[in-house]
């Protein structure tokens, strides 16, 4: 039976991993990747800004 307590977490986290990798993959792209990509665009721009703000 101790050998089913030393497997355990080692398999929860292996699952737990792959679940992570296959929802990163999935979310990539599709629909909202034109609102992400604007997302992060508005985010760049208004730190570019700023910073030329700050800029004597």
């Amino acid at each position: 039976m101790d050998y089913v307590s030393a497997l355990l977490p080692p398999v929860v986290m292996a699952v737990f991993f792959g679940g992570l990798i296959v929802t990163i993959v999935k979310t990539q792209g599709g629909a909202n990747k034109a609102k992400e990509d604007a997302a992060v665009d508005a985010a760049i721009t208004r730190a570019e800004g700023v910073q030329q703000a700050r800029q004597p």
